[in-house]
C-alpha cells in the first residue's frame, strides 16, 4: 500500500480526444506537495506519511507548528494530511511529490468536504417524493410524512430520514479515471466530478475495489527521482553525441589521409610513363 496525494480543485472543463469525443474533467492541482513526516512503527505504532501542500502565511502558524516544520527542515505547509502505508513505501521527509504518481487510465478514490446546503428539507435531502399535490393536501406538499408508529415503540428511531444540515461532509467518490497528467505544471486531471468546491482541498489514492496498475511508481513519484533521471538521459546523451562526433571525426580524418595518399600517388604514376619514353 503507497501513499496518496492532498491536491488542490480548480475547477471542471473538458478535454477534447483525438477520436473527437469530449470528456468532462476535473483539474486537480498539486501546490508544493512534500513530504513533512513520518509516522514508525517504533515510535508511533504504526506505519504513515504526512503530506502538506499550500504556502501559509508564517505569522499564521502557531508556535509548535513553527517548531515543527523546523524540526524537519521543510518549509511551512498550508494544509497537513496522513497517508497510511507500508514500511517499504516510506517516503523520506522534504522528498516532493509530482503529478507522474498517477496514471492515465487508472482508477482513483478521491475524498474531499462536499458544498453546504444549509438546512434542507427532505425532499433535496433524501430524494422524498412529497405529498399529494390535491385530495386534502393544503400546506404540507413537501413535508416528509409521519417519523414513527404508535404508542409502541412510542419514538424515533435513531437514522430516520428528515430535514437537516445538509452538505459540508467527508465525502468519496470511488473508481474515478485519470485521464490525463500534467507534470510540468502539477496538474492531474479526472474524469468527472469530485467532491468539495473551488479551492478545496481534496485527497486521491489508488482504488481500493480496482486492481492498482502493475507499472506504478513505488513508492511514489518524486521530483528528485525525476530530476536523476532526467540528468542521466542528459548525460547519456551527450556521451552519446561525444562518441557520434568521435567517430565522424575519425572517419574524416581517415578520409583526408587517404585522399593525400592518392594524391601523393598521382604524381609519381604520371612521371614513370615519361621516363620511360626517354629510355
Amino acid at each position: 500500500m503507497r501513499s496518496g496525494i492532498l491536491a488542490k480543485k480548480v475547477g471542471m472543463t473538458r478535454l477534447f480526444m483525438e477520436d473527437g469525443k469530449q470528456i468532462p474533467v476535473t483539474v486537480l492541482q498539486l501546490d508544493g506537495l512534500q513530504v513533512v513526516g513520518q509516522r514508525t512503527p517504533d515510535k508511533d505504532g504504526y506505519t504513515a506519511v504526512t503530506l502538506g501542500a499550500g504556502s501559509p502565511k508564517v505569522k499564521r502558524l502557531s508556535q509548535a507548528m513553527r517548531g515543527h516544520f523546523a524540526a524537519q527542515k521543510v518549509e511551512p505547509k498550508r494544509k497537513l494530511v496522513e497517508f497510511r502505508v507500508t514500511e517499504d513505501n516510506l517516503i523520506s521527509v522534504g522528498e516532493e511529490i509530482s503529478a507522474e504518481h498517477f496514471l492515465a487510465g487508472q482508477k482513483v478514490d478521491v475524498s474531499g468536504t462536499s458544498i453546504g446546503k444549509g438546512f434542507a428539507g427532505a425532499m433535496k435531502r433524501h430524494n422524498f417524493g412529497g405529498l399529494r399535490a390535491t385530495h386534502g393536501v393544503s400546506i404540507s406538499h413537501r413535508s416528509h410524512g409521519s417519523t414513527g408508529q404508535c404508542q409502541d415503540p412510542g419514538k424515533v428511531f435513531k437514522g430516520k430520514k428528515m430535514a437537516g444540515h445538509m452538505g459540508a461532509a467527508r465525502v468519496t467518490t470511488q473508481n474515478l479515471e485519470v485521464v490525463k497528467t500534467d507534470v510540468d505544471r502539477g496538474l492531474i486531471m479526472i474524469k468527472g466530478a469530485v467532491p468539495g468546491s473551488k479551492g478545496g482541498w481534496v485527497t486521491i489514492k489508488d482504488a481500493v475495489k480496482k486492481p492498482v496498475p502493475e507499472n506504478v511508481i513505488l513508492p511514489a513519484a518524486l521530483r528528485s527521482a525525476s530530476a536523476a533521471a532526467a540528468a542521466a538521459a542528459e548525460e547519456a546523451a551527450a556521451a552519446a553525441a561525444a562518441e557520434e562526433a568521435a567517430v565522424a571525426a575519425e572517419a574524416a580524418a581517415a578520409e583526408e589521409a587517404s585522399i593525400k595518399a592518392a594524391e601523393a600517388d598521382a604524381p609519381a604514376a604520371d612521371a614513370a610513363p615519361e621516363g620511360g619514353e626517354d629510355k
